[in-house]
């Protein structure tokens, strides 16, 4: 299964998704940003690639929707609602992601 984890800049939350969720079996996971800057930009081959979408914030599913439309067909596109109050891989983080992300699919 294929999880890609969006924030703004790809510095903080979505590598912290990217982290944990690859050390998973079964999973590959990548994280991306909605900003020009983010270390990896979103990208319409990461939003083909993924199986679900996590992102963090409703900013960002909407800025994803509006970019994306036509490639998000068939995709499941999940707001966690985690604000960008936490640094990269912050245990607080961590357990959040964990939390919210097993709503959605199955951690072996």
């Amino acid at each position: 299964m294929n999880l890609l984890f969006v924030c703004s800049e790809n510095r903080l939350r979505s590598p912290t998704g990217e982290e944990v969720f690859s050390k998973y079996e079964g999973i590959n996971a990548i994280g991306a940003g909605t900003n020009n800057d983010a270390e990896t930009p979103i990208s319409g081959d990461l939003i083909e690639w993924a199986d679900i979408i996590f992102v963090m914030e409703k900013s960002h599913k909407n800025k994803i929707a509006r970019i994306f439309k036509a490639l998000l067909k068939g995709k499941k596109l999940v707001c966690l609602d985690i604000p960008d109050n936490y640094e990269r891989m912050d245990p607080v983080l961590v357990r959040l992601l964990e939390n919210k992300v097993s709503r959605h699919i199955r951690l072996r």
